[in-house]
């Protein structure tokens, strides 16, 4: 696009002005977002997890696990609440294949 005329240049102006702020103000909001808080299923969550997993397979008790020290029982409970989840998921997933 040739600018000819002044009318021209300025309204290619205060298009591009418009563009400018537009892109400040995403820029702005990308630049506060907030990364904290719990990252659920992280890798070290899941090797944690994965490890719970093992060892309450093999036979362990929650309190076993727990006196390890390796997680907490509040964690220990919530990696069976989720252990229990999945087994439910793949209950119901190798019923519908049936």
């Amino acid at each position: 696009m040739k600018i000819t005329t002044i009318d021209e240049a300025l309204k290619r102006i205060k298009e591009l002005e418009k563009e400018v702020a537009e892109l400040k103000a995403e820029n702005e909001k990308l630049r506060n977002r907030n990364f904290g808080g719990r990252k659920k299923h992280d890798e070290a969550w899941m090797a944690a997890y994965n490890d719970f997993m093992l060892k309450y397979e093999s036979g362990m008790s929650l309190m076993e696990i727990v006196a390890e020290g390796n997680v907490s029982r509040r964690t220990a409970y919530r990696y069976l609440a989720y252990y229990k989840e999945q087994q439910k998921i793949a209950g119901t997933s190798k019923s519908v294949q049936k």
